[in-house]
Parts: structure tokens; sequence; C-alpha cells
């Protein structure tokens, strides 16, 4: 390899090293900060001989050279003066506190909610369901609860379990946001909790004044306290965000600081003590306060906004509401709404609700783009559940999952909901009651404008969908899917060195390195998803009886075929049908991808590794096309043996049962 002209020719395939904030390199590949990725030349890159692939993971857009090679095109790249040399530490902290500050703080706030996303999905989906069975006009004038009275009791639990994590989400916050600040996590989950607690008013109650007087009528409470001189509202932050990330903030740094200061066993019985405290105080006398006055602050401008500017400010509102969705001020928004609502016949109703449902479809269907463009597994499974639930009405696991990781599709939403608000205002589309912010939300609208309220709906999703399925195609839109929170660099890699070899590039062995701890991993997870049978309901004799070694089958549902283990490929059939790896520990398991699948010469299958390629668990063998397959008249049953058994003493099956990639298939006894 001519080390100076891979070294001058990739400073040029990326912009220029004014282009690069920062560089470092691993064992196989250069790891560059851009300030720019819309520079990268990728066709030059891809067409390189002596590049191996590219990828970016964790903010740092990485190019594989190969060991032995990347020091020297990397020293290359540092003489020319113009590339800061870092560590590779040093560079992943250059990549994060990458962007202004408020793109940090858009990560920031991603970065603490991926832990709790499933809950929030969960949830969300099931508010849907529930917003289905309880609508009245989505079927009739009833509602299926009240025609299907048996429904009734499913419908309140439904409700119950679905609202928790919304109602309780200061606690979640609590517990993944200390996390983030290195704070204790219990910690923050105990403020969470206190800020929900049942001797404060509920943040939904806040602004109904009846509501609450009948709450501390029945609790005989005060609903204020006297605290030093101060009078602090007994107020609950029930589905707020920004409060609790705030708290979860000052009281990482306290306990950091008395860490520093106590030792032994004054530091187990004061630092929490002191940290609760300390923390619970300015909770209640200073966060919550400003929180709660912010949020009048923007109730009251958005509704002048709107009366006062026409559909100007109908844009205006549009553009803001999902932001302020993020903060969890909008539950200030009823204080507006139910007046409005209450006084229909001179108010027309509340315009409140139209424009969120804009906004909520808006991100939904933003999301629903991200789900068709992105090729990871995990995004798009989010982005599919998240996306569905945001076009229902419940936007927190698009935008929190999705769209605010990726930054562009919300903002793309932002810019749909705005011109669907300005619309909103323009026909002065209305509803005369509160429900589901989305598709279903018709059923909540004045009768004579749920035409239009529709007709706008699928108008703000279609602009938004092409909004973000266009952008995804451009190069930073690419990118930025590509892009995202990568936990195994070493698969990344493998992949992209895979991508770039069917390109048409000269394949060379993947070596990539294996953790120390796989040498002692006896477990075989499933390399496909589907369902885990025994090998005795394989049609083929050879594996039922188990000639080739204990092991199971699946019958595959969808997806690649990945390594079950950590290893190395030492069988990889060019028809694609077979596969065996050795894994780190010395186990040999043998894949054979449907049954007499090798006369099918490779159709409907496209390899993705080679002999000698080393791997880690997870990295895509072969793409099928089951389906196909199917069609063909041949069985996809795939067997999952252990082909020197003998060297072993058995398997521990996990049992029949459906699995996703990556789960447990069973364990090699090795005593």
């Amino acid at each position: 390899m001519d080390h100076a002209r891979v070294a001058t020719d990739v400073l040029t395939y990326v912009g220029g090293a004014e282009n690069i904030t920062a560089a470092a390199h691993c064992a196989t590949r250069l790891r560059l900060v851009l300030a720019d990725l819309g520079k990268v030349d990728q066709k030059a890159l891809d067409k390189d001989p002596d590049i191996k692939g590219t990828f970016i993971a964790g903010g740092m857009y990485q190019i594989i050279v190969g060991p032995g090679d990347v020091d020297h095109v990397f020293d290359r790249m540092i003489a020319t003066g113009g590339v800061k040399e870092v560590s590779k530490d040093e560079a992943k902290q250059v990549a994060a506190q990458s962007g202004n500050l408020a793109s940090r703080f858009i990560k920031m706030i991603a970065d603490i909610f991926v832990p709790i996303l499933p809950a929030l999905i969960a949830g969300g989906l099931m508010m849907a369901i529930n917003n289905v069975l309880t609508a009245e006009g989505l079927f009739g004038k009833m509602s299926l609860k009240d025609r299907w009275t048996w429904l009734a009791d499913y419908a309140d639990l439904i409700n119950l379990i679905s609202s928790a994590a919304f109602a309780f989400l200061p606690v979640l916050v609590g517990f993944s946001a200390a996390k983030r600040f290195g704070g204790n996590i219990y910690l923050g989950g105990a403020m969470g909790a206190a800020m929900v607690s049942s001797s404060l008013l509920s943040a939904y109650d806040m602004s109904n004044p009846e509501a609450a007087a009948k709450f501390w009528e029945f609790t005989g409470a005060n609903p204020s306290w006297q605290l030093f001189g101060l009078e602090v509202q007994k107020i609950g932050y029930q589905a707020m965000v920004i409060p609790i990330i705030c708290v979860a903030y000052l009281m990482s740094v306290i306990e950091k600081q008395l860490h520093k200061r106590l030792s032994g066993t004054a530091d187990f019985l004061l630092t929490p003590l002191i940290t609760l405290l300390g923390t619970g105080f300015l909770t209640f006398v200073v966060v919550g306060p400003i929180t709660r006055q912010l949020s009048i602050w923007i109730t009251d401008g958005l509704d002048w906004t709107y009366n006062t500017l026409g559909p100007l400010g109908g844009a205006l509102f549009g553009l803001v509401y999902s932001p302020i969705v993020v903060t969890g001020l909008h539950q200030s928004f009823p204080a507006v709404e139910i007046p409005l609502i209450s006084d229909i016949a001179n108010t027309g109703g509340s315009f409140i609700f139209p424009i969120a449902s804009m906004a909520n479809v808006a991100q939904g269907a933003v999301a629903i783009a991200v789900f068709l463009r992105t090729k990871d597994a995990k995004m798009k499974g989010l982005a599919g559940a998240g996306g569905v639930s945001a076009l229902l009405g419940i936007t927190e696991p698009a935008i929190f999952g999705v769209n605010l990781r990726l930054r562009w599709p919300f903002f793309i939403g932002m810019g749909s909901a705005a011109i669907g608000a300005a619309l909103v205002s323009l026909f002065n589309v209305r509803s005369q009651a509160l429900g589901a912010a989305g598709f279903v939300g018709f059923v909540s609208m004045v009768p004579k404008h749920i035409p239009a309220y529709l007709a706008l709906e699928v108008l703000v999703a279609v602009i938004a969908f092409s909004g973000a399925y266009f952008y995804s195609r451009t190069a930073k839109g690419a990118a930025s899917l590509a892009d995202g929170d990568v936990e195994d660099e070493a698969e990344a890699e493998a992949e992209a060195i895979h991508e770039h070899t069917a390109e048409g590039q000269p394949h060379e062995a993947v070596k990539v390195e294996l953790p120390a701890e796989a040498a002692e991993d006896f477990s075989v997870t499933s390399p496909i998803e589907g369902r885990v049978v025994p090998l005795s309901e394989v049609d083929d004799a050879v594996f039922s009886q188990g000639l080739l070694g204990p092991g199971l089958a699946v019958i595959p549902s969808a997806g690649p075929v990945v390594s079950p283990v950590d290893g190395e490929v030492i069988v990889a059939f060019p028809s694609g049908h077979a596969y065996g790896i050795r894994a780190a520990s010395g186990v040999e398991v043998l894949i054979h991808v449907g049954m007499d699948t090798v006369q099918l010469d490779g159709k409907h299958f496209s390899p993705k590794v080679h002999q000698g390629d080393v791997i880690r668990r997870g990295t895509p063998l072969v793409e099928v096309d089951w389906d196909a397959v199917k069609a063909a008249g041949y069985q996809i049953v795939t067997p999952i043996v252990v082909s020197n058994g003998d060297k072993f003493s058995g398997i521990s099956e996990a049992g029949t049962h459906d699995a996703s990639r990556g789960d447990a298939l069973f364990s090699v006894n090795h005593d």
C-alpha cells in the first residue's frame, strides 16, 4: 500500500484537513470527527482499492484501512500539519460535544429517553387501543365499551396500565437522567417519585379550579407549604420532562460534590440524606415555580399569538407545539382549552386540539419515513411502533426514540405541523371535546369541521412523510441514518467491509478483534427470527437423528441469518445455504439454511461473509428471500448444530419458543 497516496486521497475525499475537527485511529480504521459530512466524497472512498469500507458510529466517520497500514496512513495525515491528533477517548468526547448547544441538548434528551422507550412505546400503543375502545362516534354514536359492556373493565385496565408510564414519567426519567449525569439512579428515581406524590395536586388538575378544590377538600390538607417565609404550591409534575431533568442534574452535582468531601461511614450515611434534602428543597422552591410560571407564559403567549396573528399565529403555534411536548409544558394548555369548549356557543370550540393533532401526525409521518429508509433493525422497530402511536395521538415514543435522536425528522415534522396549523387557522377548524390528537381525533371535532380536519391531517402526513423520505436520500440524511449509538463497532466494521466487497472491491478476510471474554462464552444464540423447534421435527434424517451433532432448528419468519457466536467463518458455501463458524470458545456451529436449498445454486440468497472472516455475534451471514424459497418448493426450517459435539458433554436447550435474532438458543456444556 502506498501510505502517502492513501493519506493524501483520504484528506481530499473527506473535504480537506480543515473539515476534520479531530482525528484518531484504532487497530484497523481511521476515526475522524468531521465538521460537515456533506463534504465527504463517498463514491471516491468506495472506489479506492486500498480502503476496505466506511461507516459512521458515535458521531465519528470511520474509514477502514486495515491492520499494519492504518497507523502509517494516520501518521502521514498528521504530518500535513492540518489535522489535530487526539486519543480515541478524546475523539469520542469531541464527537459528543460537536454541534451547537441546541444539538447537544437534543442529544442529551435522546440519551435519557432511549432506555425508557419500551415503556413509552407500549403505553402509547395501549393508549391508542383505549382511545379506539372509548371514542364516541368512531363506530357509531356509542363507543365500543358502551355498546358491549363486557369491554368496559378491559378498557379501564388498559387505560390504567397505559397511562402509568406517562403519569409517573418523572420516576422513569429520574432513574435515566441520574445515570446520564453520573448520579445515583435510585436517588434520581426517589426524587421523581416525590414529584408525583399522591400528596400533591396532579398536574392534570392544576388548571381546573373545581377539580383542585375537590382534591384539597378530600385530603383535608393545605394546598401550600410555608417554607422559610415562602409560600410553595403543592402541585405535582405528572408527564413533565424538563423539571425532573433539571432536578436530576442538580441532584447529581450535589451528590458528586459530597462524595469528594466525605468518606467512609460519613459518606454512606450523610451523602444520600443531604442530597435528597437539598435537592428536594430546590425542586419545590426553585425548579417547580419557575417551570410552572414558564408554562403559564407559554400558554398565554400562544393564546394571544393565535387570536391576534391569524394563520401566521397558527403557523407559529404548530411550529413550537412538538418542542413544547418535549418539555412537558403542554400540560398547562387545558387552562385555555376547557373554557373554549365549555363556551362553544360563543368561542366556536378549541383551536388547540386540531393544531396538536397536526403536530402529532407530522411527527408520526416522519417516523414512518425513517422506518422505511433505515437499515438498522432497532431503529426500524422504534420508528414503526412510534410512528403508528403518534398517528393515533401519542408522540413521545416517536419523538424521543427516533425523531430527536436523528434531529432532522423532528425539524421536518415541526415545519409540516406549521403548515397544517396555519390552514387550521385559515379554515377555523375547531374541536368540541378533548380526545386523542391524531387521526382518530375526528370524533372530538365540531361535526361540520370533520371533513376539513381529516383532509388537513392527510395533507400534513403527506408533506411530512415526503419531506423526511426525500431528505433521507441526501448525503446528510443517509449519513445520519447510518449513524446512531452503535454499541458494537466491530460488527459495524464487518458489515461495512462486506458491503464494500459487494460493490466490486477484491475481498480480504475480515479480522475483527474479538473480546477476551468470548473464549469463555459457550452460549449459542438464535441466528434467525422465528420459531425454535427440536431437531426431531426436521424432515432430514441426518439432522433429526443428530448425526451431525446436537442442536435445535428454527423455522424462520423474517430477516437475515446472523452469526450466533463470536468466531471465525470456517465454511461459507458460495450458494449461501450453509455456514460453519468456529467460536472463540472452540465450539463449531453449523447453520444449514433450509432443506436441499443447495439446489437453488444461490438463487434467493445474498451471502455477506467469506471463509476466513473473523466476525462478531450478530454479524449478518446471508440475506434470504424466504417467501421465494418457499415458493420454489423448499422447506426453510434451519438447523443449528454443534458439529464438534463429541468434544463436549451435550447442550442445555432453551426449549421450543418464539425467538428474535440474538435470543438464547442453547448453551454447550463444557465441563
